[in-house]
């Protein structure tokens, strides 16, 4: 996966929800993909977190790239932030 594309596709997004990107991590040995949220003022939602990863998810396709990607906040833990998505795509 391109890195740069990577993370101007994340930063993008972020900053239409009014968002800052804190930390990307990159895993390249097992291609997972973190990243962390922030808000100036305010406090990062998981719509806001959505909204990111359904930006990658937009832009990169997962059967291609082969990729696991968390979007979380800070003092919100990788998983998380995978168990709220999870619980939102099953409404």
């Amino acid at each position: 996966m391109d890195r740069t594309l990577f993370q101007g596709v994340v930063e993008t997004a972020s900053r239409e929800r009014g968002c800052k990107v804190l930390d990307i991590d990159f895993n390249d040995d097992d291609n997972i993909f973190e990243v962390v949220l922030g808000k100036d003022g305010g406090s990062v939602d998981l719509a806001d977190c959505e909204f990111v990863h359904r930006a990658v998810l937009a832009a990169f396709d997962r059967n291609v790239e082969d990729y696991s990607l968390t979007v979380g906040s800070q003092g919100m833990d990788a998983a998380e932030a995978d168990a709220m998505l999870r619980d939102m795509d099953g409404k």
